[in-house]
């Protein structure tokens, strides 16, 4: 609906990784709500975009465009289907990273129906021609095409269908203000609660045709990270789990017992978020410590632990960025069992040895 382990594994195949593979691409377009009433979560955004769609439908007119942001997997792709069911529209995909000239956005552009909604994820992504040829298409639905090239070169004006544009991004603050400013209507997708996730994973389960209680889906939803792709992953993997070693019915202890061999502990945290933590409180006693140095401890990419692990375990409160170097918190220290030193700048004589 809205929705692995070894030093080696890649980032896309971990199962807490929020960024959907082929897997939860088919099982998504089974689960996802067909309309706003179906949508869990999210209330704030579904109020204020149920008011934007029937204001619009009441004038006989597009909607507004409109402008996602949000972290991996907590429904920006569904809201965008859900927005061209209730207009009665049809929709076309596609992603900023493959329109790479302003001619591929014309070319797309050019074949809209009147009131299709356009959904183009990843948005911050696009090449700066396409943008700016976006800025005319979005504001007065036309485009100049360019013909020729050099001294010769003619614009010809083409005139496009009103249209909406539906924009979805993890990273809002990279969009350029003329392109945010066009949006509409623009919302920001937060993380779900662990009671909304429940509701998810119940309504999963139904649609999976999967025997789970209310501890069942209370311990699965604990363990998602706050994100309906995640919880959805790790229903299906308990799924299996429980048809093999069990009755199928999932219980508390049964997804416990699941997830334990799929080494995501109670608070979501899997392989690599806990050597991380290791790494940092016993080889470095808690930090300060470089970035670089943390990586080589856990064997993985200065990339990987930055912006793979690390995001998850700072909203967590168990590990914080400093001008130093990273440290580790008092939650991580209690969540790993361990007792932190009485100086927690004891032995770090190799905290800068490559940078913060």
């Amino acid at each position: 609906m809205n929705w692995d382990d070894t030093t080696d594994t890649p980032a896309a195949e971990r199962l807490v990784d929020s960024v959907a593979d082929r897997e939860d691409q088919a099982v998504e377009a089974a689960l996802r709500p067909k309309d706003l009433d179906e949508f869990i979560g999210q209330e704030k955004v579904r109020e204020q975009l149920d008011l934007v769609l029937r204001a619009a439908r009441a004038r006989g007119a597009t909607a507004d465009h409109v402008l996602l942001s949000g972290a991996p997997g907590l429904g920006k792709t569904t809201l965008s289907m859900i927005i061209a069911a209730e207009m009665g529209a049809p929709i076309r995909i596609t992603s900023g990273p493959a329109i790479q000239h302003a001619g591929d956005l014309a070319a797309i552009l050019s074949s809209l129906q009147e009131g299709e909604v356009l959904f183009l994820d990843e948005i911050h992504r696009m090449s700066r021609p396409a943008e700016e040829m976006l800025y005319m298409a979005m504001e007065d639905f036309r485009v100049d095409v360019i013909v020729g090239k050099g001294p010769g070169a003619t614009a010809i004006p083409l005139e496009l269908p009103p249209f909406t544009l539906v924009g979805a991004t993890t990273r809002a603050g990279l969009l350029p203000p003329p392109l945010r400013d066009r949006f509409g209507f623009t919302a920001h997708m937060e993380f779900y609660e662990p009671a909304e996730l429940e509701r998810v994973i119940h309504r999963s389960a139904n649609l999976l045709e999967v025997e789970i209680d209310a501890d069942g889906a209370a311990e699965i939803a604990g363990r998602s990270r706050g994100t309906p792709r995640i919880a959805n992953r790790l229903l299906r993997r308990v799924r299996d789990y429980a048809q093999v070693k069990a009755d199928g019915l999932i219980t508390r202890d049964i997804a416990a017992a699941a997830l334990a061999v799929y080494e995501v502990d109670e608070r979501g945290l899997d392989r690599l978020d806990r050597a991380v933590l290791e790494a940092l409180l016993k080889l470095f006693s808690g930090g300060p410590v470089g970035l670089s140095t943390l990586a080589v401890a856990v064997g993985e990419e200065r990339e990987t632990v930055e912006e793979v692990a690390e995001p998850f375990l700072v909203r967590e409160g168990l590990l914080a960025r400093t001008p130093r170097g990273r440290v580790a918190t008092p939650a991580a220290w209690a969540h790993l069992g361990l007792t932190p030193p009485r100086s927690q700048s004891a032995g770090n004589g190799q905290q800068d040895l490559f940078g913060a």
